[in-house]
């Protein structure tokens, strides 16, 4: 009883606190509908208007289906699949790399201006470079992601590595850890806060090229397709509902990111209130 109690009272005071955080939304809401009825402008329908072609569009299939619409499906999966598929590949690739380069000054010594130049070169220019290697599919949207969302990831990782406390290296190497348990047991968790952080800039990052990769190439599906195919058919309220759904996507994936990120840096947490 007093375990369901305490469980209670925690979920109401998470649910307290996220309308606090959030009482600012039907304001915005509120406002937004009262002007652009009274401007009557087409380029700027009312939030009901866009809830319900947004509705329409997305959200008006059967329950079995989470009430998703054809149109849903055939452009959600693929979306989501270039957007977790370039993630990943770049999050693997910046981790290896940025571990490597952090725990080597040598090859630091190499690269590092290598680094600066390529995170300086702005991703949606390199698309048309893209498309002559990959042609505009799967491979060049995969590409931009990854082109542009590896480099935060391996950034961080660099300096999550580099900057371990010596201490706890050496102590490392006094019980006798190998290279491979170092790197498990001492350089990677001393090194997670600050690759945590570049994983969590990097995904809205994927999210963001995942649209300019989809409004640039060739796509027949996508939320990127359904924009520009909103867009040319004046479709106004569907065009600004697919923008809704992109910011409600970005809200969903940060918040799931962060429930992520705290359940695994709890122990982080836990040893910086001991120190």
């Amino acid at each position: 009883m007093t375990t369901a109690v305490v469980s209670g009272g925690r979920w109401a005071g998470r649910a307290r606190g996220l309308a606090l955080r959030l009482w600012a939304v039907p304001v915005v809401v509120a406002l937004w509908e009262t002007a652009a009825r009274s401007v009557e402008s087409v380029y700027f329908p009312p939030p009901s208007a866009i809830l319900a072609r947004l509705r329409e569009l997305w959200f008006s299939g059967p329950p079995a289906r989470l009430f998703l619409s054809d149109a849903a499906l055939a452009d959600f999966l693929p979306s989501l699949g270039h957007l977790f598929g370039g993630w990943a590949l770049a999050c693997l690739g910046g981790i290896s790399l940025g571990v490597a380069i952090g725990r080597s000054r040598t090859l630091a010594g190499y690269v590092d201006p290598l680094i600066e130049f390529g995170r300086a070169i702005p991703p949606p220019t390199l698309i048309p470079l893209f498309i002559v290697l990959f042609k505009a599919d799967t491979r060049m949207q995969l590409a931009t992601i990854v082109y542009g969302v590896i480099w935060p990831v391996l950034v961080n990782s660099v300096d999550g590595a580099r900057y371990v406390d010596r201490l706890h290296i050496e102590t490392a190497r006094v019980f006798g850890l190998s290279r491979g348990e170092l790197l498990f047991r001492v350089i990677l968790p001393a090194a997670a806060p600050k690759i945590f952080a570049g994983l969590r800039l990097s995904l809205s990052l994927a999210l963001i090229l995942m649209v300019v990769a989809e409004l640039v190439g060739s796509a027949t599906s996508g939320i990127g397709y359904e924009l520009i195919y909103t867009q040319q058919n004046f479709d106004l309220p569907g065009m600004w509902g697919t923008i809704a759904l992109l910011g409600v996507l970005g809200f969903l994936l940060n918040s799931s990111f962060l429930v992520v990120e705290r359940r695994t840096l709890a122990w982080h947490r836990r040893a910086g209130r001991r120190s």
